[in-house]
């Protein structure tokens, strides 16, 4: 695939990126390198091949799908200015 100036020119726009009109050219010619690399990435056979999260076997740890109430009721709301009935109390907002 071949990026244009003009195409080079709203990317950089898009991406919020100041480009000097003299550097259009180099900058189009990358986009359109990074783009045929990703049109040969697609070519790869992939067929029977898991999704990884990392280079490594890895096995995530996982805990009891539990509900609690954390058992700290007392420590978390000894930091709020105003408690009320175990909650946080705070001022009425109506505008």
């Amino acid at each position: 695939m071949s990026i244009d100036k003009a195409t080079a020119a709203r990317v950089a726009h898009l991406a919020r990126i100041r480009v000097d009109e003299g550097d259009l050219d180099r900058i189009a010619s990358e986009l359109s390198g990074i783009l045929d690399w990703v049109e040969q990435l697609a070519e790869v056979d992939v067929e029977g091949v898991e999704p990884m999260t990392s280079v490594t076997p890895m096995v995530l740890r996982r805990r009891e799908d539990a509900v609690t109430d954390g058992g700290i009721r007392e420590r978390v709301l000894a930091n709020a200015p105003a408690t009320r009935e175990g909650f946080f109390a705070v001022p009425k907002v109506v505008e």
